[in-house]
C-alpha cells in the first residue's frame, strides 16, 4: 500500500517525505488555504519538493467549475505545470466527460468526493488515474466503510480498470489497516494520522522496561 500527505504545508511535506518516504500528496482547497500562501505558489512548491521522482501531487481545479470544457482547460493549464501533478475533478456529471478526453491525452485524473461504489465505476469507466473514496466523513454520519471500499476494489478487478484507489478523509490508523484490508492501493492522511498511528503505549513502555533492564546489566 502506498502512503499519501493529505497536505498542502510544504515544510510538513518535506519532513513526511524525508522520515516517512511518503509516495504522493494530495491537496485540496481547504489545505491550500490552511498553508495561507496563493493557490499556484503553494503547488509549485509543493512539485519541487518531488522533482525528479514518480511521486505525484493531486491537485484540484477551482470547484467553481461545473462544465466540462472549463474543466479541461483547467485541467490542462494545471497539468503542464509538472509532471508529477494528476488533476483532481470532484465526482460530478461534467466531469466523466472530462476525465475521459484528458486520459485520452495523457493527462491523469483523480476523481474525488466519491461516495458510493456506482460514482466510483463511473470514474473508473471514464478513465480516471485516481478514485477517492472519502471514509472519514461517512464514517462520522455512521456509515459504515470497509465494505464500501471492498465493493470498488471488487469493481475495479472484475473488469480490469486501470484505476488505483486512493481512499481518502482517513481520520486514524484503524481506518488506514481497513482500507488495506480492503485492498486498496493507496490511503492519503495527515501527519498526525501517521505519526500517532505509528505509536504505542506498548511499545514506549516496553523501551523504559528495556531501558532499565540494560542499565542493571554489564555490558562487557
Amino acid at each position: 500500500m502506498k502512503f499519501f500527505l493529505d497536505s498542502a504545508k510544504v515544510d510538513e511535506i518535506a519532513y513526511a517525505l524525508d522520515a516517512f518516504d511518503i509516495d504522493g500528496v494530495t491537496t485540496n482547497p481547504r489545505h491550500v488555504q490552511v498553508a495561507g500562501k496563493p493557490f499556484m505558489t503553494v503547488i509549485r512548491e509543493i512539485a519541487d519538493l518531488v522533482a525528479g521522482t514518480d511521486k505525484t501531487i493531486s491537485v484540484e481545479v477551482n470547484p467553481h467549475i461545473m462544465d466540462t470544457a472549463a474543466m479541461i482547460a483547467e485541467a490542462r493549464k494545471l497539468a503542464a505545470l509538472s509532471p508529477n501533478f494528476v488533476i483532481k475533478l470532484q465526482c460530478v456529471e461534467p466531469a466523466f466527460k472530462a476525465i475521459s478526453v484528458l486520459a485520452a491525452e495523457g493527462i491523469r485524473v483523480n476523481c474525488t468526493l466519491i461516495f458510493s461504489a456506482m460514482q466510483a465505476l463511473q470514474a473508473m469507466r471514464s478513465g480516471a488515474f485516481y478514485v477517492s473514496p472519502f471514509i472519514g466523513w461517512k464514517e462520522t454520519n455512521a456509515e459504515e466503510t470497509r465494505s464500501f471500499v471492498e465493493d470498488i476494489v471488487a469493481i475495479r478487478d472484475n473488469y480490469g480498470f486501470g484505476t488505483e484507489v486512493l481512499v481518502a478523509a482517513v481520520r486514524n490508523a484503524r481506518q488506514i489497516v481497513d482500507a488495506a484490508v480492503a485492498g486498496a492501493d493507496i490511503v492519503t492522511a495527515g501527519l498526525a494520522v501517521y505519526t500517532e498511528g505509528f505509536d504505542h503505549p506498548y511499545t514506549r513502555d516496553g523501551i523504559q522496561k528495556f531501558i532499565g533492564f540494560w542499565d542493571q546489566t554489564r555490558y562487557e
